[in-house]
C-alpha cells in the first residue's frame, strides 16, 4: 500500500488537507511530530509523499518548513491545498467556561484566538502544545491532561471524545492555512495554465540592490509573486536567503528565462516545483510577455545569428 506522511498527529489540519488530496485516499497516512521528521521521511524513501503547512493567512510563512526545504537533499512541491482554519474551544465533559483556567493550543493557534480569550476567558494562561491535535488527546483518557481546555479543530475534539464550550473562536473568520504535498524529485507535474512555482534563492554577496536585482528578473518578464521571505541561511549573521512563489510554470517561457537569469545572477538557485493552483487562478500575463511573444524574439535572434559566418 502506498504511504503518506504528514505532520501530525492524527486530528489536526495537515491531515485534513491530505485526505483532500485525491491519490492519498485508500493509502495509508503516517504521522510524523515535526516537520523535519516529515520531510526526512521523504528524503529517506519511507513515504510516497508528505503534507505540511506553508503559509498561514494570520502568521505568514511557516518556517520550519521553509528551513527544511531550503537545505538538504532536493524535494519538490507536486501540489498544494487550502484548508480554512476553525478552531473550538473544547474540555473533558462536565467542564464549563467558568471551569477554564488553562488553555492548551499550538503557538500559530493562540495568536488566531488571542481576541476571543481576551473577551470571554481574560484570567485563563495558555500553556504552549506541540500541535492544536495534542493539545486535545492530552485531555482524552490517559493524556497528560496540563491543561483544563484545548483549542483545536472540530475533528480533534470529535476524536478525543470532548465537549465543544466554543464554536469558531477565530478572532480572524476568513483565516486559511496553505498546505504543500512534498515528494522526491522525480517529476514535475505538468502545466495547468493557473500554476505557481516556489523557489528559495541565494544572493551571492550582501551589497546594496541586491535584493532588487533578483527582483528585477521577475518584473522585467511580468511575473507576478504571490509570496515573498527572507530567512537566515545560519551560515553568519546578515546573511538571508529568499523563499519565493511566482505565478506559472517552469515550462512558461517568461519562466523559463526568468529562471536562467536568477541562475546567472544568484550564487544557488533552489527550484522546489511547480505544480497547480489551489484555488484555480490563472495568471494575467503583461502585455509581450507570452510565451508566443519570447518564442518570436528567440526566432529573430535566431535568425540574426545564422548569418555570423
Amino acid at each position: 500500500m502506498t504511504r503518506f506522511g504528514y505532520f501530525g498527529p492524527s486530528g489536526t489540519f495537515t491531515e485534513m488537507a491530505l485526505l483532500d488530496w485525491p491519490a492519498a485516499r485508500g493509502a495509508e497516512h503516517v504521522p510524523f511530530a515535526s516537520v523535519d521528521a516529515t520531510l526526512a521521511a521523504v528524503r529517506a524513501g519511507e513515504v510516497e509523499a508528505a503534507m505540511v503547512p506553508i503559509e498561514n493567512s494570520v502568521e505568514g510563512g511557516v518556517t520550519a518548513t521553509l528551513d527544511a526545504l531550503a537545505s538538504g537533499s532536493p524535494l519538490i512541491v507536486v501540489g498544494e491545498r487550502l484548508v480554512k482554519i476553525r478552531f473550538v474551544l473544547a474540555a473533558r465533559p462536565g467542564m464549563t467556561l467558568a471551569d477554564i483556567a488553562t488553555i492548551g493550543t499550538h503557538s500559530h493557534a493562540w495568536a488566531q484566538v488571542r481576541g476571543w480569550m481576551t473577551a470571554n476567558l481574560p484570567d485563563a494562561t495558555y500553556v504552549p502544545t506541540l500541535s492544536t491535535a495534542s493539545a486535545a488527546t492530552d485531555l482524552a483518557p490517559g493524556g497528560e491532561g496540563r491543561h483544563d481546555a484545548a483549542v483545536c479543530a472540530p475533528v480533534a475534539a470529535e476524536q478525543a471524545g470532548l465537549q465543544v464550550l466554543a464554536e469558531d473562536i477565530g478572532d480572524i473568520k476568513r483565516a486559511v492555512t496553505r498546505f504543500v504535498l512534498v515528494a522526491r524529485p522525480h517529476h514535475i507535474p505538468a502545466p495547468t495554465g493557473a500554476d505557481k512555482t516556489t523557489l528559495v534563492l541565494f544572493q551571492r554577496t550582501d551589497m546594496a540592490g541586491g535584493l532588487l536585482r533578483l527582483l528585477e528578473q521577475f518584473a522585467t518578464r511580468g511575473i507576478n509573486m504571490t509570496r515573498l521571505e527572507s530567512r537566515p541561511t545560519k551560515h553568519s549573521m546578515g546573511d538571508y536567503c529568499f523563499s519565493v512563489d511566482i505565478e506559472g510554470h517552469v515550462l512558461d517561457e517568461r519562466v523559463g528565462e526568468a529562471l536562467t537569469g536568477l541562475k546567472r545572477v544568484c550564487a544557488d538557485v533552489v527550484f522546489l516545483g511547480s505544480y497547480a493552483r489551489a484555488d484555480q487562478a490563472r495568471a494575467e500575463v503583461a502585455p509581450y510577455n507570452s510565451d508566443d511573444d519570447f518564442r518570436a524574439a528567440d526566432r529573430w535572434l535566431g535568425a540574426l545569428r545564422d548569418l555570423v559566418d
